[in-house]
């Protein structure tokens, strides 16, 4: 169930990304931010929510002996896609490795 809803998360926002892309283009996506106090603030808190995503990517990756580098760099590149897809490559708590 956790991957089905991590299936339809990943293809809702690919679809709303891709039609903001071919509408606005990569900049456009980012212009309207830097315009005025109020975008400034929904992008600032975006960029605090991913880092704490990636820290927590970080000690997640570590206790599970994976590489972390490829989401972190997804993530800095494509925004929650790394997370998205982090979460969806993690091996199940029944398959996980026990410490």
């Amino acid at each position: 169930m956790q991957r089905a809803l991590l299936l339809i998360t990943l293809a809702l926002f690919g679809a709303l990304t891709a039609v903001a892309l071919w509408h606005h283009g990569f900049w456009g996506i980012f212009e309207p931010h830097f315009k005025s106090w109020g975008p400034a603030q929904v992008f600032a808190d975006l960029v605090i929510a991913l880092t704490l995503v990636m820290i927590w990517m970080w000690h997640d990756a570590r206790a599970l002996g994976r590489n972390v580098w490829p989401w972190i760099g997804l993530t800095l590149v494509a925004g929650s896609f790394g997370p998205l897809l982090y979460l969806l490559t993690r091996p199940n708590a029944t398959t996980r490795p026990r410490s």
